[in-house]
Parts: structure tokens; sequence; C-alpha cells
């Protein structure tokens, strides 16, 4: 069974152990109001920080401490809230927990300007008379790098005091999509009622039945559309304060600015939205595929997700998905399979949907707590895939945390999606060597292929879209919905050029949540890209290529990304391993065709 009709319904077994944060709500509000008065702590080294050696690592020491706890508060709250969004009790406290960070975070913004106002000399004299600043010594660099982008004292306290307001356009999205939105219930071919849920939208257009799939496609479209000036508003928001940001930041665009902060280069950015419109013929030989495996004149949006073998896959109940996830990271060592293994079995995953439970998918966890992933498992090969995905994130943190102090233990986003997607690389691989039965595997083949379409070719168009949309504010033109559908269409038209784009799909950027944290998507596509060469090198490469990948899994932000990828043979400013991931969607494509 993979939808309830509550939560109380679902075993302990198959929900988080979110009682291993704080035992109780009680307990929550107790750390909330202590953390609450310790936060002035930090003003004590305030305009003296870097007097002495004593006095900085003491102010960097505190910060820590605060900021684990404020970690701890924010998870909890917001993962309870996530169990069921329509629960206000659980609202007003991951508010809480955002408005407690954001207080942390204003009372430590003096810190990197007073650091940053040391010359290079009286900063290696700090270090050098303190032993304990020694471990900081990439912190203080990226802090000198990115002095021309830091402001005043004043001013930073101020970007912090608002982090809240930035903010508010992706909570309003989040709480409007989840908890307030009502889809329709339909009534399939077979008699059956079927609700609609941002859930199960994708598995529903998956269905053989063309009409009811057509009829799925435009409710569930029509909704979208009675909402659509509202979340024109919401999103135009998002896109301003992401332009004031960067302005403030002295960036002159969004896209430098959040890149910069993970020293990602504009060119890697720039490297694989040009690879991929070079090769888009690619994409459009996979639509055509399609279309001609379903046997239809025009492949409409709604056939999109259908898959280009039998619609029905086979069913992947979650205990079964368990082992076949332990078999695919085995070549990744005894010792990281049984970590693996005591995740699975030990409540680390939220499994399955309920009324009022945030949709998709994630994976979190502080540096004081095990990892935690909220699945919507729907007993298909695709949860299968997202099991893998989510169980990557969370290996990736645990190997981080091990490995490195606080202030290194969060790995950028643009390595974070390297461990997720390389788990799925190496389940397809471990899925095609041992499964015998051929629709499985004929389904294993097509969901690599639909996989691939849609993190990285997709999630390319997602960032090209929103590239765009940073562009209209920074020109000064106004957002609307129509704009924004404008925009977006054109940039479906071109990507699915064989297909029938119809004007509901337009509005698909209003389903999007990525949106609200800018320049995001594209490191879904870059992090593919990297995953499959780093896969391909494990599988054929033995323990030398496993400990190269776990190393890159271990740096956290001790480096920067581009320069810990490098050490494991991969650089993305080159168009090499984006060329080397097309030629392996290719081979496939080849296989699928004379498959069917």
């Amino acid at each position: 069974m993979s939808q309830f009709t509550s939560r109380e319904e679902i075993s302990t077994d198959y929900k988080w152990d979110l009682e291993s944060i704080f035992d109780s709500d009680e307990c929550w509000e107790e750390e909330l109001n202590a953390l609450q008065d310790e936060i002035g702590k930090l003003g004590q080294y305030e305009g003296q920080l870097t007097e002495t050696p004593e006095s900085l690592l003491g102010a960097l020491e505190l910060r820590n401490e605060l900021f684990r706890r404020a970690d701890k508060l924010f998870a909890y709250a917001r993962m309870r809230s996530d169990e069921d969004t329509r629960v206000q009790k659980y609202q007003a406290m991951h508010s809480q927990a955002k408005s407690t960070y954001a207080k942390a975070r204003s009372a430590a913004s003096y810190i990197e300007p007073e650091i940053q106002k040391l010359g290079e000399g009286e900063l290696e004299r700090l270090i050098s008379e303190e032993e304990g600043l020694r471990e900081y010594r990439h912190y203080f660099d990226d802090i000198m790098r990115l002095k021309p982008h830091t402001r005043s004292p004043e001013v930073e306290g101020l970007l912090a005091d608002f982090s809240e307001v930035f903010s508010a356009p992706g909570e309003i999205y989040n709480y409007l999509t989840n908890a307030d939105l009502d889809f329709p219930a339909l009534t399939d071919g077979e008699g059956n009622e079927v609700r609609i849920t941002l859930s199960n939208f994708v598995k529903l257009l998956k269905r053989e039945d063309r009409d009811f799939r057509k009829q799925v496609y435009n409710e569930f479209y029509d909704v979208f559309g009675g909402l659509s000036n509202t979340l024109a508003v919401t999103y135009g928001n998002s896109l301003k304060g992401d332009t004031k940001m960067a302005k403030a930041k002295n960036y002159e665009t969004t896209l430098e600015g959040s890149l910069d902060q993970n020293n990602i280069p504009v060119e890697v950015y720039d490297n694989l939205i040009s690879q991929v419109n070079d090769n888009l013929d690619l994409l459009h030989r996979h639509v055509e595929l399609k279309k001609d495996s379903l046997g239809v004149d025009e492949l409409n949006m709604w056939d999109l997700y259908v898959p280009t073998v039998e619609s029905e896959g086979p069913e992947v109940d979650y205990d079964q998905a368990k082992e076949y996830v332990l078999g695919a990271v085995s070549p990744l060592g005894e010792d990281y399979r049984d970590r693996v293994n005591d995740g699975l079995n030990s409540r680390w995953v939220d499994v399955y949907e309920s009324p009022g439970k945030r949709a998709g998918a994630y994976s979190w966890g502080t540096y004081d707590t095990q990892p935690f992933i909220m699945l919507n498992y729907q007993a298909d090969i695709s949860s299968l895939y997202t099991l893998a995905h989510e169980m990557g994130h969370s290996m990736h943190s645990e190997l981080t945390k091990e490995n490195q102090p606080y202030h290194y233990s969060e790995y950028s986003i643009f390595i974070a999606e390297i461990a997720s997607t390389c788990h799925e690389a190496l389940l397809t691989e471990y899925l095609l060597e041992n499964v015998e039965d051929d629709t499985f595997r004929r389904h294993v083949l097509d969901n690599f292929l639909e996989g691939f379409r849609a993190t990285f070719f997709r999630q390319t168009l997602f960032s090209e879209f929103e590239h765009e949309a940073h562009g209209l504010v920074e020109s000064g033109e106004g957002i609307t919905a129509g704009r924004l559908n404008e925009v977006y269409g054109s940039l479906k038209d071109k990507y699915y050029e064989p297909a029938e784009v119809d004007e509901l799909i337009h509005r698909e950027w209003m389903r999007i949540p990525h949106f609200y944290r800018p320049y995001y998507v594209y490191q879904y596509s870059t992090g593919i890209t990297v995953a499959l060469a780093l896969a391909k090198r494990i599988i054929e490469g033995g323990s030398e290529a496993v400990d190269s990948y776990k190393e890159v899994l271990k740096g956290g932000s001790s480096d920067y990304p581009m320069d810990l990828l490098r050490e494991g043979g991969v650089d993305m400013t080159k168009p090499e391993p984006i060329r080397e991931a097309l030629s392996l969607y290719d081979q496939y494509l080849d296989e699928m065709s004379e498959l069917i």
C-alpha cells in the first residue's frame, strides 16, 4: 500500500524518527527559548574580533555551537510541518525556527566583514599563533575571495535580518501548492475514482488510457491556470529578491552572484547550455522514438511520460526496493553497503504518501542528527530510483560529517547531486546485470532514458527559463503570467520540436518549486554528467576509483567544488564530460530502438 487516508495508519517502521532530534514538541520549545537567550553572547566579540587569536577562535566556535543548535530546531520543525502541511502548529514552529536562525545569522554577520579588514599578513600571524585556527584556513581563503562582495557589518546584518523576507515567496508557494491547492477526483476507464495530487500526477500520466491521461493533464493545469496571476506575482517577487540581493552584493547579474558563492565559473553554466543546444537532435530522436512506440500521429504533452515500453511497469514494493538499492551500492565496498543497510532499517526514511504530506522527496538532517529521507513511495520503478537517489544524498552527508568539522560539513549544491545520481547509475547497471525478467529490464532501460531526459535536458530547459526570467527583471521588464508563459512556451517548442506543444504546458513553470532557489536546477544536469563519469570509473576501475570517489564525498566544503571534482578526474569547464554523457544516452537510444 502506497497511499493512506491518515498518517496514523502507517507503521512506525515506515516513518522517520524525528524523536531522535527532540523527544517532544515541548523539548523543542525549551531549546528554542534557551537558544534565543544565548544568541546575544555573540555580541561580546563585535568590534574586537581580531584583536587576539583567542578572540577570533572563540567567536568562531561560539557561532558554530549556536548554528548547530539552530540547525536542529529548524530541521525538526520543518520536517514536522512536512508530515502534514495543514497543521498550523507546525507551521508556526517552522516560522519560529526560521526567525531564530535569522537572528543567529544577524548576530554573527559582523564576523566575516571584520576578518576581511585584516591584511593578509595580519591574518597569517593570527593563524600561526593559534593552532585551532589552522583548520579554518580554507574558510578564511573563501572569505577573502568574497571580500569585494561583502558589505559593511551594518549592511550585512540588515541583509541577514531580511532573509525571511527574501525567502517568503518560496514559503508562500510551498504552502499554496501543498496545503491549499485542491485537485479534482476523476473516474478512470475502469470506473475507479482517482484524485489527482502533486505526487501522483506524473504517475497518472503514465497510464495506458490516453483519454484519461489527457483528462488528468487538462484538469491539473486548469487548476494552476486559476492561480496564474497569483503565482506570477509570487515568482516575480522571488526574481526581484534574487536580483536585488545580487546587486547588494556588488554582482552584475544574479547568475554571477549565485555561481560565485561556490566559486563556480560562469563558463560551466555557459558550457552546459551550449552543449545541450548543440545536441537537441538526440532529444528529438527520443521524442520520435516515443511517438513511434505509441503508434500515434502526434505526440502530445500528456503522452510524454508514457514509457516507451509497456505502460504498466512492474510493481516494486518498498522492501524489494531496499534489496535492489543494497545490491546496487555493493561496488562501493562492504562498509558502505552496511551503512546503507543500517539507514534503511533504522527509520531514516519516511516512506508513504498521506493527506497533507509535502509532495516530492528529499534527504535532510544536521551535523548532530541521523539523516532523514522523505519519500512519497508509489511502488514503481521511479520510486525505487528515488529511494536510491535520496540515499546517495544521505550517505554523502554521513561521509562528510565523519571527516570534516562542522564548518566544512555543508557540501555545496554543485557537489550535492553527484552522489545521488551516481547511486542511480549504479542501480541501472545492477538491475540490467541481475534481473532476468525481460519486461523489468525494458523498464529499467526506459527509466534510464527517461531519467536522462528529465534530469539532463529538462533541468537545462528549466535553467534557460530561469535565466531568461531573471533577465526580464534585470532589464526592467514587468513580470506577468502571460510573459512567463511566453518565455517557457518558446523553450518547450525548441526542446520538444517533434511533439505537439500546446498552450497548457506553457504553465508548467508554475509547478516547479526549485525556481524559488536561483540557479539551482542546472546542477542536476551537471550532477548527472559527473555521476555517469564517476560511476563508469567505479564499475571499471575497482578500488582505486572507489577510493577517489569517496574522497570527493568526504571533502564537504573543505575545498572548492571544481577542485574536488578535478581530483576525482572530472573537469566541468570542458565539453568532454557532457559529450561522454550524451554518448551513453545515444547508445541506450540505439539499444531501445532495436528492442522495440
